[in-house]
């Protein structure tokens, strides 16, 4: 297993429309391998795979607090059927958005349908922060960020925020 480099905003990548998988081999199995190394290295619990720069419908999820405790979620071209009307608030982050936070409003419970780390056709009722969970990385499947619900003038003064990050040169600490 790779720990990846995560594509950080403003990155055009980061705004594409992810392509649904075919097959789930071991090609597959080794991308989502990658990508949980790469949500833990990176403190996170959620990840999709267009953050890592591959287009595909693929998320993983993991939230194990204890991370001697782990329990793995993999979600291939997933889709959800049912969104309840009631809804929930977390202050949400995103590893391709370092440092920014903000309270998003997303349906409280969902069910969705996707096949697992086998490519076996699975169906799961979810709520809480699992919910919001999945819907905030299966919004990176459509090039969606969070920072998108976000008023115009927040969502553009965390993007300049970032790309001032990004042309600061590497420091070198010799």
């Amino acid at each position: 297993m790779t720990v990846k480099i995560i594509l950080t905003e403003p990155n055009k990548i980061l705004r594409q429309i992810s392509q649904p998988v075919e097959h789930v081999g071991e090609n597959e199995q080794r991308l989502m391998d990658d990508m949980l190394e790469t949500m833990y290295a990176a403190k996170g619990i959620g990840l999709a795979a267009i953050q890592i720069g591959f287009p595909k419908r693929i998320i993983v999820i993991d939230l194990a607090k204890d991370q001697t405790e782990k329990n793995p979620m993999y979600f291939i071209n997933p889709i959800v059927h049912n969104k309840d009307t009631e809804q929930t608030t977390y202050e949400e982050g995103c590893l391709s958005v370092p440092g920014q936070f903000a309270e998003i409003a997303r349906p409280k419970k969902i069910e969705i349908e996707y096949l697992d780390y086998h490519g076996e056709k699975k169906i799961l009722k979810a709520e809480g922060l699992l919910a919001t969970c999945i819907q905030h990385e299966m919004d990176h499947l459509e090039g969606i960020l969070f920072i998108d619900y976000l008023s115009k003038l927040k969502k553009s003064m965390i993007i300049k925020k970032l790309s001032k990050q990004k042309i600061k040169p590497e420091r070198i600490v010799v």
